[in-house]
């Protein structure tokens, strides 16, 4: 079955460095075929057996092994990944702008009032729909200028979570 495995926070601004081609070896180590990462910000695709949860376990408990330091990560599967376009309440952004609309991606189960949480603290346009496993973030002045910093978006999802824009979440469906 083929999976998609969003991993959060690496190589950024120096920080919890993982080379994608150690990253695609591990992954082979772990019985895992097909393995394609995009960009350097971690993002797999791959076919393996087993459910989304226990090898999202799997991989977070290798990487700690291997690189000396928690990763925390998402794996969908490329069905629960390919649904998610069709929610995009944003559409004509994402068309004109998009990198400027994201999809968040909580680790467990989104939190029911994630959007009501986060409603409150848009600013310059900025825009959020939650819909049934995610929420789409309309962030015309981007990510770095908004009050809905990663600590922010964490505790209004209820859990760790992970954002992806409209590029990259296209992107990432192609590989599938």
């Amino acid at each position: 079955m083929r999976f998609v495995a969003l991993l959060r926070g690496i190589n950024v601004g120096g920080h919890k460095r993982v080379p994608m081609a150690e990253l695609r070896g591990l992954c082979a180590e772990l019985g895992w075929t097909n393995v394609a990462s995009y960009i350097q910000s971690g993002n797999l695709v791959f076919d393996a057996t087993g459910k989304a949860a226990v090898l999202e376990g799997t991989l977070e408990a290798a990487l700690a092994e291997r690189f000396g330091f928690e990763i925390t990560t998402l794996v969908r599967s490329a069905r629960a990944l390919r649904a998610l376009p069709a929610t995009n309440p944003f559409t004509e952004a994402a068309s004109e702008s998009p990198k400027f609309v994201m999809l968040l991606l909580a680790k467990a189960a989104l939190d029911k009032r994630a959007a009501a949480e986060l409603a409150p603290l848009a600013r310059a346009g900025e825009e959020v729909v939650q819909v049934p496993g995610a929420l789409w973030l309309h962030l015309p002045n981007g990510a770095a200028r908004s009050k809905w910093s990663p600590t922010v978006l964490d505790r209004c999802a209820g859990s760790p979570a992970t954002t992806r824009n409209w590029n990259t979440l296209s992107k990432l469906i192609e590989l599938l």
